[in-house]
């Protein structure tokens, strides 16, 4: 099984960040908040936090106190956009949990998925080749006993689990020069329901251990 047996990324719509926050917190309940933005100096791009080596450029939390500011209020989103419309999307770890895997692994998975014909919730692609995958909330505190189970290293494979604390970055939310946030698998009406970490992480698993076998090999 190779990766471009995988399915194809979905085509990305244009889409404001305003409109994105909106609809994240009214069709999805998911908890939003407004992080840092991509502003222009010098006529460069920079982060609006203003640190020149920024890590993620236009797609972090921009003050400690985020978790209080997260809504999953439609209107509340819309008045917190309209005040920076430029502001990224950040959704919070509480409707969901996201595990979180190479993107070579990723697509492996998905093709795995599709064929053993599992529910999938939404799936985001970063431009730091990096895939999340949506579950129900709790799956973090599972990750590194599932992944034992099955007679592997979670940290050592590459997969890791993000839940309450924590945030993504969600589509169209841009990271600096190097891309937009997209959907591998959007949110839509059939993955309304996510799935719990139990149905996931065996394929996901597999695929991370073979993507870090294969890295060894090519760094041999």
């Amino acid at each position: 099984m190779g990766v471009t047996e995988a399915a194809q990324v979905p085509h990305q719509r244009s889409e404001p960040l305003l409109d994105a926050a909106v609809r994240y917190a009214e069709e999805r309940h998911w908890d939003v908040f407004p992080g840092a933005w991509l502003e222009v100096v010098g006529g460069r791009e920079r982060c609006s936090c203003g640190e020149a080596d920024c890590a993620l450029p236009g797609a972090h939390a921009d003050r400690p106190d985020w978790a209080g500011r997260s809504t999953g209020s439609g209107a509340a989103a819309r008045r917190m956009w309209t005040r920076q419309p430029r502001a990224s999307v950040l959704p919070t770890g509480r409707a969901f949990d996201a595990l979180e895997v190479p993107e070579a692994a990723g697509f492996l998975a998905l093709a795995r998925m599709e064929r053993m014909d599992l529910t999938l919730g939404p799936v985001t692609r970063t431009p730091d080749r990096r895939m999340l995958f949506f579950v129900l909330p709790g799956a973090a505190a599972k990750v590194t006993d599932l992944v034992r189970s099955l007679g592997w290293n979670a940290g050592a494979i590459d997969l890791t689990g993000r839940g309450e604390g924590h945030y993504v970055a969600a589509p169209p939310t841009r990271v600096g020069g190097r891309g937009a946030v997209q959907w591998a698998r959007r949110p839509d009406h059939a993955n309304r329901w996510l799935p719990e970490v139990d149905e996931l992480i065996s394929p996901l698993a597999y695929a991370c251990a073979r993507e870090a076998a294969d890295a060894r090999v090519r760094t041999a």
